[in-house]
């Protein structure tokens, strides 16, 4: 090994001041890092929300959902008594027409053998 080869005291001592600003660097990012980090209490405790208001969600959800069934349900029966109506309707108009005019037709058939004999 030749005697240039060895560092200088003063390289040692610059060396070891960069390996000391890098490290300070990395120790202030890992700082930085640590600042976002949750313990697991915290977490848990988040999660626990979060669950929470799922559950709630989906039994406003399946409330919603009943609530859907019996309006359709409550529609559907409407739409048969409608449709009920509506023919009960039409019978009652078709019997005002038709009841008056076979009473006319009868009375013109006793009529006419009346006259006849």
């Amino acid at each position: 090994m030749p005697p240039n080869a060895e560092p200088t005291l003063w390289e040692l001592h610059r060396a070891v001041s960069q390996l000391r600003e890098d490290l300070r660097g990395d120790l202030a990012q890992l700082a930085n890092r640590l600042d976002q980090v949750v313990t697991e209490d915290v977490y848990r405790a988040d999660q626990r929300a979060v669950e929470q208001r799922i559950s709630q969600v989906e039994a406003g959800l399946a409330h919603l959902r009943g609530d859907h069934e019996q309006m359709v349900e409550r529609a559907g029966q409407q739409r048969r008594e409608d449709q009920e109506h509506a023919a009960a309707t039409r019978r009652l108009v078709i019997s005002s027409f038709v009841a008056p005019l076979l009473v006319m037709v009868l009375q013109l058939w006793l009529a006419s053998k009346g006259t006849a004999s």
